[in-house]
This record gives C-alpha cells, structure tokens and sequence, in this order.
C-alpha cells in the first residue's frame, strides 16, 4: 500500500522491508506544562424522554457527538432528581411525560431552582405550549420527528448560546 493510505515501511533487521500499521508521528511538547494534552470537559446533557427507543437514539447520537450524559429521565419527577444531582449544562426535553408533572412543569422547575435552561424536543409546540414555557427561557425548540443530527446541532447551538449569555 503507498504510505498515503497511513501505512509505512521500516526496515527489519534481515534487511527486507516490514509494513506497519500506524506511521511514526512526533508531537511537540510544550514544557511549561503537562506533558499529557489538556482534554476539555465534555458539556454535561441531561435527556428526559419517556419513548424509551427514541432516548437509546438521542443518548448514542450525544455520546458519539462527544457530550457527557447526565442522564436519562422519563419523567418530570426523576428529572428533578437527576438533575439535582448532577447539574447538566443543559436539558433536552420532551414535554408530554409520564406522571403528575409534563416537561414545561419541569423546565420551569429546573430554571427557577437551579437556573438550568431545555432545549424542547417535542411534537407538542403550539403557541399555547411557547407562551407556558417561555419564563423557563428555553434555548430552542426541535419538533418531533427530528434526526440525530438536527438534535445535537441544536445541543451545541444551545450551549454556544449559554456561553454567549454568560
């Protein structure tokens, strides 16, 4: 194979020519600090979905997207806890959920209690819902049905617009 394809050779000791499998690479070292790269911490995301299939999706788009996962809530109420305890960055939300409280109740628990912000993935965004939810100050709103992608773009355009606020 020719060695742009992230092959490369290196003499054996019988003089035949070997291939290896990963290149030789050198990396420059700033010595005024660690030697190991300073990795920045993934954004925390808390999910609260009560479709358990559509939350497996949401988690492994995040986690392949490079975010933490706070955790998976399915309803309101563990919600609350979750993030209580864990403190995410930010709240991906569906707004109808199993038990007393939806996702606006929760939202807006979240941002009085704790000053978390949602974005809303949710197939319920009518006016009605909007104007519910807007003293919970939500970063965005993603209709249902969404794709991974549409999802975690509209995560980090909700966290840049955190860092922009901030």
């Amino acid at each position: 194979m020719p060695p742009e394809a992230g092959l490369s050779r290196q003499d054996c000791t019988d003089g035949a020519p070997a291939i290896r499998s990963q290149p030789f690479r050198r990396f420059a070292r700033d010595d005024s600090r660690s030697s190991a790269p300073e990795a920045a911490t993934p954004a925390s995301i808390l999910v609260v979905e009560d479709d358990f299939l559509v939350s497996m999706q949401v988690e492994a788009a995040l986690l392949d997207a490079g975010f933490a996962l706070a955790g998976v809530a399915v309803s309101a109420e563990e919600a609350l806890q979750i993030a209580a305890a864990t403190h995410p960055a930010v709240v991906l939300m569906d707004i109808r959920l199993a038990g007393k409280m939806d996702g606006v109740d929760a939202a807006l628990a979240l941002f009085r209690k704790q000053g978390i912000r949602c974005v809303f993935a949710t197939a319920h965004h009518d006016p009605e819902v909007r104007l519910r939810a807007a003293p919970a100050q939500p970063l965005g709103w993603l209709p249902k049905p969404y794709t991974m992608q549409a999802m975690v773009i509209a995560v980090r355009q909700a966290l840049q617009d955190l860092d922009q606020d901030a």
